[in-house]
């Protein structure tokens, strides 16, 4: 149940019925580095821009900015001698707490735009409209590359209070923690 042949960028929405398999990562394992997996999680963005004039000038504003968490397969890798189980799970969970933290990530961005109105560029409606949807996702992916640098500390604090899952004891506490995603 997933929608990797639907999205031309190959990215895999989390969604509560997939789980991660090992035949999802498909870039070339990295020998520079000590991880025996690495998995890529973006957040794609939509959202809705509309404008308003405001003493003769149009000004836009964005609504309805929805965010999904996304696993990019062929960024995504893992040293297939130790292709585990157990390290599936903990890939899986990086996957789960970058969706965890993204109600919370889409209301701060949400916020960060609320109620505002932004000068637009352009010396006609057309242009002005034009600019306002091309500035309003440069301002959003801002927003999110900001708050993709707070889940990676997540990731690495996961990482490190796990020891990558090697620690069986603190991964059954994320492990249960994800499992309040599926249940929703």
């Amino acid at each position: 149940m997933t929608n990797k042949s639907m999205n031309p960028t190959h990215a895999i929405s989390w969604s509560k019925n997939y789980f991660l398999s090992w035949s999802d990562f498909q870039a070339e394992s990295n020998p520079a580095v000590f991880e025996d997996a690495h998995s890529v999680i973006k957040y794609r963005y939509t959202w809705i821009v509309n404008s308003d004039t405001v003493d003769t000038q149009i000004r836009f504003f964005i609504e309805n900015i929805d965010l999904i968490t996304e696993f990019h397969p062929l960024l995504s890798w893992v040293r297939l001698p130790q292709a585990t189980g157990e390290l599936l799970k903990h890939e899986q969970g990086h996957f789960d707490l970058a969706e965890l933290l993204r109600s919370k990530i889409k209301e701060q961005i949400q916020n960060a735009f609320y109620e505002k109105k932004f000068l637009t560029r352009g010396q006609n409606q057309e242009q002005q409209k034009q600019f306002a949807r091309e500035d309003s996702g440069l301002m959003i992916g801002k927003e999110v590359e900001k708050w993709e640098k707070y889940v990676s500390e997540k990731q690495e604090e996961y990482d490190k209070e796990t020891n990558y899952g090697e620690t069986l004891e603190k991964q059954k506490e994320y492990d249960n923690m994800f499992k309040t995603l599926r249940s929703i």
